[in-house]
């Protein structure tokens, strides 16, 4: 947001204007990894939903998500705002969900406080930090650092610098409460998995489609299981939305050059299919939650590409200007690049090593 603002240029663009052009390409093709990433989660993500929901089978659930690409070539001409309206729209829709889903299976509230202190076993047990790694890449998806630094560009502010703070400030509170609620809906996945599965002795439970027809006769709430699948068909929409905005963004931004954005779309998607196919194919339906988490664990070993940028250029005085970041902001921001850079390293040596 501080960047949009500041210097009229997102994140793409800014890496296009100050690096290298072998550096700015390597940085773009990391992303485009992360989108395509992004993409495979949602849309078996989707056609897992499509499967719980109406019974269609999975490899027809992920042609059938294909066609999510007659969305955008209707959301274009209505311009952005209806774009934005939708994503929210299909947010709220999971957050609503999730929270039903919390009240059904009434969690302990000492116990989820308790569970967000970091404890030291996550570096111990590869496993654990693996899908720590995971969830991390779910709530700060590297590309969506490039589409917030765009949008904000969208809004209807003047260029003085009176505006221009009181445009970064509400910038802020809409980056801050997106990350919020992604971080709700990734917690709310696992209090509630660990309120209805593991204190009822079903600690066995690992696919998506196990926990749909578990929901509701253990948690006593009929539309517990089909709330479920609601929120996981809205979350993948909500993600293909945004992965979208994003990849159009990114290619204008690092390589000037634009595609229509439905083209854009099925590029994308026909990226993901194609592992997504083959994985059910040959391992079976069972093996989809593996490839989910390890799509994750791949936005997060690319999140240090996108957040390392974006702290050297806000706190670089001579392109931010009075905008820059206060000593304080730019101390804690390279703390936490040098922490997600730290767990990724040790989590590739626990891999090499294992």
């Amino acid at each position: 947001m501080r960047l949009g603002v500041a210097t009229g240029r997102d994140l793409a663009q800014a890496c296009r204007d100050y690096f290298n052009p072998k550096v700015n390409f390597c940085l773009w093709i990391l992303c485009e990894i992360a989108i395509a990433a992004c993409d495979l989660a949602e849309l078996l993500g989707s056609a897992i939903a499509l499967q719980l929901l109406f019974g269609i089978p999975l490899v027809w659930g992920v042609c059938i998500t294909a066609l999510d690409v007659l969305v955008l070539l209707f959301l274009p001409s209505k311009g952005f705002r209806y774009t934005e309206a939708l994503v929210i729209m299909l947010v709220a829709t999971v957050g609503i969900c999730f929270t039903a889903e919390i009240l059904f299976s009434r969690p302990d509230m000492g116990g989820i406080m308790f569970g967000y202190l970091p404890k030291k076993e996550i570096l111990q047990n590869p496993k654990m930090l693996y899908i720590a790694i995971g969830i991390l890449g779910a709530t700060v998806m590297p590309h969506n650092l490039y589409l917030h630094s765009s949008i904000v560009q969208t809004r209807d502010w003047q260029p003085s610098n009176e505006k221009r703070w009181e445009a970064i400030k509400f910038g802020t509170i809409d980056s801050t409460f997106a990350l919020s609620l992604a971080l709700f809906i990734n917690s709310a996945i696992l209090i509630v998995s660990a309120a209805t599965f593991h204190f009822s002795g079903n600690q066995n439970v690992a696919e998506i489609q196990e926990a749909y027809k578990l929901l509701s006769p253990l948690l006593g709430v009929s539309a517990a299981s089909a709330i479920f699948g609601i929120a996981l068909l809205a979350s993948g929409q909500s993600s293909t939305l945004t992965a979208t905005l994003a990849g159009q963004i990114l290619m204008e931004g690092f390589l000037q050059f634009r595609l229509p954005s439905w083209l854009r779309r099925l590029v994308t998607r026909l990226l993901a299919i194609i592992p997504a196919l083959i994985t059910i194919i040959i391992f079976g339906e069972h093996s989809t939650s593996r490839l989910i988490v390890l799509s994750q664990v791949i936005l997060s070993l690319q999140l240090p590409f996108a957040v390392i940028p974006l702290v050297m250029f806000t706190s670089n005085r001579r392109l931010m200007g009075e905008f820059v970041n206060p000593l304080w902001l730019k101390s804690l921001a390279w703390l936490v690049a040098i922490i997600i850079v730290g767990l990724n390293i040790w989590l590739l040596l626990q891999s090499i090593l294992g």
